[in-house]
């Protein structure tokens, strides 16, 4: 069987010859590269769609491919179910019981069936259990559950927060999101509104866009605010109140707040955030086979979630640099409902967005469905590869004609309508049509046997079996910060005393005085800042502020030999204490809030701790200024990593996984570039030699059938010159001499000629020996590309830059004061984060 563990290239199936309805010996291996313009699978039930799409799937998987799988029908969490050493215990859990039953066999009568058809039809492919775990060991398989407990939960509380800048500066796409997200949520509380004419869409829109134009992030409970009170105070040129009265607002509110408030709904807020690129590689950077099971949910639910989903992936996808290798697949087992022809559902816009872009950026995107009449033809005339299997009705096959044929014309590839029509007449079970517009023809394949055992749609049941031992492997969610408590000697009881301040007390105003709003009065030459709360106020908690030195300064590391050229602002706060050195920067705490972030006046009603007098004095700013200086320079560093093999370092902000999962793309175009190379190279040589050889062999064949007519011709000659010695009636004459002469030069003429023959047959063998060695040559040239050191295993070094005391520019050096919420028995929790 020709070797289908190669580079680059996914082993689908083999070549089918529909009129003898046998398998041929050539192998469909798919260039991975072809994906990247994207795919659709259309076939009814029982054509053998989903096995052809899992094993799709799993040769991406052996190849270092992440991809995300959205399964609206239950089936895909099979691709966990691969058992290397196929026992027949290791089926047992997963066989359907009333299969076994209808068969008349013991359920471990039926399992070991099972486990010897799949060991049986895995060797008849050319795989084996040793495939089966070297799929296992390429990546990590997970399930992910949004809405349920029985994977790994999908938390949406992020779902509303400000896409990246690059999607906000590119207005189509922002308008696109937004449209999304609102039909989405609105959908998810039962009603269908209209972008246009809605007014609690329009509504809405214009709250997110309003936060994310300004960088801000939502999540529901403040949508539910914002809703009450919104941020403009007009809608186009209309007045908010006339365009939507407050009292129909809070219906609106109380609507998404019921929703919230659902019990369900609190599987919603939990689990993993949806960040893609998390979900595509794991922690140490190894790629995922990420499973999306929404078989579960709603109608409503589903469309919420997919549209999220989707406008999730566009947001990751535009912010990667572009590659013409394949660096992610997407892949939705039914499209049905999801990309109609001319309803335009959330889950539409985003998806034929990234039919259209994704391919400038790597990710390669493959749908599949069985109902081939209620599809966006138009849209997925964006797909280059279509694979058909068997149809149930003319209409379904009228209908997906027009559409392969408009996706024809798009790709600019022929199309023979007729001939299409009866190859489509002759599809069986696990046989396909494949249309791939990279290469010269349409193709009928039989589909491989997959290595995941299929026994169809798994339930919540069996989701939770496999998913717990995973998910208690995974490192758990970071989980929101505890109330810290504040230090002893800087804190204030709730009950006011000489150290918490709220009126002004009758003596010389000071700086430990406060004015009537308990706002310290401080000299004019010492700014104060107050660092905003956060969130809504606690019932039954105060405000109370607490005075820190906050520093902002820019931070420039450069090094020649890494290319570094970068900034950092670096914030950080330390406390003001009464002790012989007040201010002590080795103390300090990285401050999650910027310059932009403080306010020059507090929020009322609120209370103050007691102020240092020394924070009183402009000239102490001055010197913890330059104490905070040298705190930067002799505690800052900016580290990133380099890759001794590849010579490449990490980019500012760059985690390793990160930077590992940059390189091995870099990699992956590197060897894509260099085995086309490779191909390139060798192929002109091989047609040249494998020309020669022909030759050659073509003059062993003239020279041997020479031979044979000169042998013939010689006995002859001598026969003649025998009989006409021995039988003639004269004495032997000159021409019986001259015969005899002419006789001895035929037989050495063969002789001659048979030389010829071995030095043709010599000239066959050298050229042949000469092809072997070219052949040779060219594989160790691909094994040694194919042994290279695996960025994901190779050991890196990391390297730290130190700033210079020049390239450190001090913004501010000043009094902020940070809020904690009180309880009124004294407890504080900080109010800021």
């Amino acid at each position: 069987m020709e070797d289908f563990e190669k580079l680059g290239v996914f082993y689908i199936g083999r070549e089918y010859d529909l009129k003898s309805k046998k398998s041929g010996e050539r192998l469909i291996l798919y260039d991975s590269k072809d994906m990247v313009t994207h795919g659709v699978c259309v076939g009814m039930t029982g054509s053998g769609k989903t096995g052809l799409c899992i094993g799709i799937l799993e040769e991406a998987a052996i190849d270092g491919i992440p991809a995300i799988i959205i399964d609206p029908k239950g089936d895909m969490p099979n691709m966990l179910l691969t058992f290397p050493q196929l026992r027949p215990e290791d089926f047992a859990p997963w066989i359907n019981e009333d299969d076994a039953r209808r068969k008349g066999l013991s359920p471990q009568d039926f399992a070991a069936k099972q486990a010897d058809t799949w060991k049986k039809g895995l060797e008849s492919w050319g795989q084996s259990g040793d495939r089966i775990s070297r799929l296992k060991q390429a990546a990590d398989f997970v399930i992910y559950t949004p809405g349920s407990t029985a994977g790994i939960p999908i938390s949406i509380l992020k779902s509303f927060a400000a896409p990246p800048p690059a999607l906000i500066e590119d207005s189509e796409l922002l308008r696109d999101r937004i449209t999304s997200t609102v039909t989405s949520l609105l959908g998810l509380v039962g009603k269908d509104a209209d972008p246009i004419k809605s007014k609690e869409h329009i509504l809405i829109s214009t709250i997110l866009d309003n936060a994310w134009r300004q960088g801000r992030d939502l999540d529901l409970p403040a949508l539910i605010q914002q809703i009450q009170t919104p941020p403009v105070t007009r809608i186009g040129v209309i007045d908010l109140d006339s365009f939507y009265p407050a009292k129909d607002r809070f219906e609106l509110a109380m609507l998404i707040n019921n929703l919230l408030a659902a019990p369900g709904f609190s599987a919603w807020l939990e689990g993993e955030a949806l960040d893609i690129g998390q979900i595509l590689y794991s922690p140490s950077g190894k790629p995922r086979m990420s499973i999306f099971s929404i078989a579960h949910l709603s109608d409503p639910e589903r469309m919420f979630f997919v549209s999220l989903l989707l406008n999730q992936i566009l947001a990751w996808m535009r912010q990667q640099s572009g590659t013409t290798s394949l660096r992610a697949m997407l892949y939705m087992d039914e499209i049905f409902g999801y990309f109609p022809p001319v309803s335009n559902p959330p889950s539409k816009q985003p998806l034929l967005t990234l039919l259209k872009q994704a391919r400038a950026y790597g990710v390669g995107i493959l749908l599949a469905t069985q109902n081939p009449v209620d599809l966006d033809y138009k849209g997925l005339a964006n797909c280059g590869t279509w694979l058909i299997g068997r149809l149930q009705t003319e209409r379904d096959k009228g209908r997906l004609l027009e559409g392969l044929e408009g996706a024809s014309a798009t790709q600019g590839a022929k199309f023979d309508r007729q001939a299409m029509e009866q190859t489509l007449a002759g599809l069986g079970s696990r046989i396909f049509l494949m249309n791939n517009v990279h290469n010269d023809a349409p193709t009928v394949i039989e589909s491989r046997w997959c290595m995941s055992y299929l026994p169809g749609p798994l339930t919540r049941t069996q989701i939770k079996v496999l998913m717990d031992p995973i998910k208690a492997q995974m490192p758990k969610p970071a989980a929101a910060a505890a109330p810290q408590a504040v230090p002893a000697n800087a804190a204030a009881p709730a009950v006011p005393s000489a150290r918490v301040m709220q009126t002004p007390e009758p003596s010389t105003p000071s700086s430990s005085t406060v004015g009537s709003s308990g706002r310290p009065v401080l000299p004019p030459d010492v700014p104060q800042y107050f660092v905003p709360a956060r969130g809504s106020r606690p019932a039954g908690n105060s405000l109370l502020y607490k005075p820190v030195v906050f520093g902002a300064a820019q931070v420039n590391f450069t090094d020649a030999k890494s290319g570094i050229d970068t900034q950092d602002d670096s914030t950080s706060f330390t406390e003001i204490t009464d002790d012989p050195v007040p201010v002590n920067w080795d103390n300090a705490q990285d401050a999650d809030f910027s310059i932009s972030d403080l306010e020059k006046a507090p929020q009322d009603p609120s209370q103050f701790t007691a102020l240092p007098a020394v924070a009183g004095k402009a000239r102490s700013y001055d010197t913890w200024g330059k104490a905070y200086v040298t705190w930067i320079y002799g505690s800052k560093k900016f580290e990133l990593f380099k890759s001794p093999t590849y010579k490449q370092f990490s980019k500012p902000g760059e985690s390793e996984r990160d930077f590992r999962i940059r390189l091995a793309q870099a990699v992956r175009e590197q060897r894509d570039d260099m085995m086309e190379k490779l191909r390139q190279k060798y192929q002109a040589k091989i047609n040249t030699l494998n020309e020669r050889v022909r030759t050659a062999q073509q003059a062993v064949d003239r020279e041997a059938e020479q031979k044979k007519q000169q042998t013939m011709q010689t006995v002859i000659s001598v026969g003649s010159t025998i009989l006409g010695a021995f039988l003639g009636s004269k004495a032997l004459g000159t021409g019986t001499v001259g015969r005899a002469t002419t006789a001895a030069r035929s037989a050495g003429r063969i002789m001659k000629e048979g030389q010829d023959v071995e030095r043709a047959k010599e000239t066959v063998a050298a050229r042949q020996q000469t092809l072997d060695e070219i052949e040779k040559e060219f594989k160790a040239e691909t094994d040694e590309l194919a042994a290279k050191t695996d960025p994901a295993t190779e050991e890196l070094q990391k390297i730290s830059i130190r700033p210079a005391k020049k390239d450190i520019v001090v913004k501010l050096v000043g009094l902020a004061w940070l809020p904690y919420w009180q309880t009124p028995d004294g407890k504080l929790t900080p109010a800021w984060q």
